[in-house]
């Protein structure tokens, strides 16, 4: 078992959903963070003031999958998080040793 983590465009989301629903993914973790990597922030103007955004409002997705559905889960999000503009995000991919659903006490692979 694999754990595929994203961190995305807070607009992408539902279109991210919605690709990994497809592929058969039946359950995701979405919290909200604030980084920054190449984009550096950016400045805005509030109530005539100038001032710097260093950290930009990005959502972290967490999905377990198989380890042979891996390729199929990240093809999913890059495709349906890509605008081409600096800032898109990133995946990355973990392994998992052991997963149990609390409800039923099913392990690893039949947890998911």
């Amino acid at each position: 078992m694999k754990i595929v983590m994203a961190v995305i465009k807070p607009f992408k989301l539902e279109e991210v959903r919605e690709a990994l629903t497809s592929i058969g993914v039946q359950g995701l973790t979405v919290t909200e963070v604030k980084g920054y990597g190449r984009q550096k922030g950016h400045t805005e103007i509030y109530r005539g003031a100038e001032y710097a955004v260093t950290l930009l409002p990005k959502l972290k997705i967490e999905v377990v999958v198989p380890t042979e559905a891996v390729d199929k889960t990240v093809e999913a999000i890059v495709g349906a998080a890509k605008t081409g503009q600096i800032g898109d995000g990133k995946v990355f991919v973990f392994s998992v040793d052991q997963a149990v659903r609390i409800r039923t006490g099913e392990t690893d692979v039949d947890a998911l």
